[in-house]
Order: C-alpha cells, then sequence, then structure tokens
C-alpha cells in the first residue's frame, strides 16, 4: 500500500493553514532554509507543513508568526486554523457510523470506503462549485437509485449485498447538496458514452437519462455531453473532479479516483490546469439545450429497447 493510500488526506482547514504559511513565507521572502535557521524548525518539518501534510505544534506556529511578522488579524486565523486543522468531522457528513446490517455483512471501515474517500466526501460538502467530468459514467451526484446500485456492483463485484446497499444509502443521501440553501454549483459534463452504455439494463438506463434532462433544467446544476461526433478530445485521459471553495483563502481542489487509490491534488498550477481542461471539455461539449435534446434522443432509444425486452 502506498504512503497516499496509508495517509489520510488533508483536511480543508489544514489545507488552509498550510497556504497561509506558504504566502506569508512568500511574502518575507525567506526560504525554508532561512526560516529553518531563525526558527530551530527542521526544514523537512517546515516542507510536510507547508504541503499540509503535518499540523504544527502551538510552539512552531508561534515561531513561524515571529519570524513572518504576522499582524493580529493573520495571528487570529493562523491559531483558529491550526486549533481545528486536524477536525475531520466533516468526513462522515452523510451517518457517522455504517448501519447495522452493513456491520453484519463485514463490511471494513466505513462501508468499506477509503478515507481519501471520506475527505472527498467533506470537501464536496462544503464547496462552492462541483465541476465533474466523466467519460464512463453518470458523475455520482446525478445519478438515480437503481443507476447507482447497478455501476457499484459492476465495479466491485465482490463487495456484499450490506456494503452495496450502504454505498447506494450515501450516494443518494449526497444529492441532498442539489437542493441545499447555499448548496454548490453543479457543472457536469459527460461523454456520450456515459449515456449511451445501458448500466443495469434499458429500463435502468433510461430512468437514469431522464433524470439527467430534469435535473440539467435546474439553475444550480448545468449538464453538457461531449458526442460520439466529437472525435478524440482531452478527456478521454480520465475522469475528475475540480472543486473551488466559498471562502477564497482555500485552495482550489481536484480529486480521481483511482484503481491506485483517490488522487489529490492542490497546487495552484495542478488546479489551474485542471480546471482549464474542464473549460476545454465544456466547449466542445454541446450547449445546454442540445445535451437536453441528445438526452431525450437516447430516452426515446432505450425505450424502444426495453419494450423489444
Amino acid at each position: 500500500m502506498s504512503d497516499r493510500q496509508r495517509t489520510p488526506p488533508p483536511t480543508v482547514r489544514l489545507r488552509r493553514l498550510a497556504a497561509l504559511l506558504r504566502r506569508l513565507r512568500a511574502e518575507a521572502e525567506l526560504t525554508r532554509e532561512q526560516v529553518a535557521v531563525r526558527t530551530g524548525v527542521n526544514v523537512v518539518t517546515l516542507y510536510r507543513i507547508e504541503k499540509a501534510r503535518a499540523r504544527p505544534q502551538q510552539r512552531t506556529l508561534t515561531a513561524l508568526m515571529e519570524v513572518y511578522g504576522a499582524g493580529e488579524a493573520q495571528r487570529a486565523d493562523l491559531m483558529a486554523a491550526q486549533r481545528l486543522a486536524d477536525d475531520r468531522s466533516r468526513l462522515r457528513p452523510y451517518g457517522a457510523e455504517p448501519s447495522g446490517a452493513a456491520r453484519a455483512g463485514g463490511a471494513t471501515g466505513f462501508a468499506g470506503f477509503s478515507e481519501g474517500y471520506l475527505a472527498y466526501l467533506g470537501f464536496e460538502a462544503e464547496a462552492r462549485t462541483v465541476r465533474a467530468y466523466e467519460s464512463m459514467c453518470v458523475p455520482e451526484l446525478l445519478q438515480t437509485e437503481r443507476y447507482a446500485r447497478a455501476v457499484i456492483r459492476g465495479m466491485l463485484p465482490d463487495a456484499g449485498r450490506a456494503e452495496v446497499d450502504e454505498r447506494v444509502r450515501v450516494r443518494m443521501e449526497r444529492r441532498s447538496l442539489l437542493t441545499r440553501a447555499n448548496g454548490p454549483r453543479i457543472r457536469a459534463v459527460l461523454d456520450e458514452a456515459a449515456v449511451r452504455r445501458a448500466v443495469g439494463g434499458p429500463e435502468v438506463m433510461r430512468e437514469q437519462a431522464e433524470h439527467l434532462v430534469r435535473i440539467g433544467r435546474e439553475p444550480g446544476v448545468g449538464v453538457r455531453v461531449i458526442p460520439f461526433g466529437a472525435g478524440a478530445h482531452a478527456g478521454m485521459a480520465g475522469s475528475f473532479v475540480h472543486l473551488d471553495f466559498p471562502d477564497a483563502r482555500d485552495a482550489e481542489l481536484v480529486w480521481a479516483d483511482t484503481p491506485a487509490g483517490d488522487v489529490f491534488l492542490d497546487s495552484e498550477e495542478e488546479t489551474l490546469r485542471y480546471r482549464s481542461l474542464f473549460e476545454r471539455l465544456r466547449a466542445v461539449a454541446l450547449d445546454r439545450d442540445d445535451s437536453a435534446a441528445l438526452l431525450e434522443s437516447a430516452c426515446r432509444s432505450l425505450r424502444s429497447a426495453d419494450s423489444v425486452h
């Protein structure tokens, strides 16, 4: 197992603390080596703190604030972020423990979820905008219950019924973000393959396509489809989710669920690259109305296929 899988991803607050300290050091025009000499804090420790891989102890934070000449407001912000940096209460926003059925079924952890996925749920719940690109299936926030169940069973063939049930439950509860007051804006781009693949059979897929048409009319949700006719495009390398947050001090975040584990990217260069990639994919995709027309066409085709069966 890799270090990325063993180490819990940083919380939003720890990421904020790291970003603030990086910015203060840059404004002070100091290298990590110079800071280490002035504070006695190891260079490796400074690196880990600035990469949100470690929470600074109070005496370390105090020393850094002194060296950086942090003002009163900055000190208050840094101390608040440091105090709450390890608060992982938002990792399980849809219930603190698996259901009794899931526990009886032998699911590991929280319905078998990785710590990285739980961290993503917390980030998603705090996001201002969720930009999701999917090449093979419908984004999780836009899935119907039967479609979600079929996807989970297909992707996790060894999962027991209790674990599948728990994963479906969490996925359905996450949909409350779509209607929550001050919930995130959802911007979804799908490859046409995600619409045409009859996951769960024609009836399940028709229900899913109809749901996409309905949800795509909501003011806070945008659904775009890249048609087969667009040919090769930049999103063929894989799916990803880009998040930004209401507080400008919180760095943007990119998350991807890969066979090797959860991948989080939060450097300015990486998040800008993925945000630009998402905009390029939106430009290649059909507009809102034409995307809805393609989805409605898929619904008609699936109704015909369902009637044959």
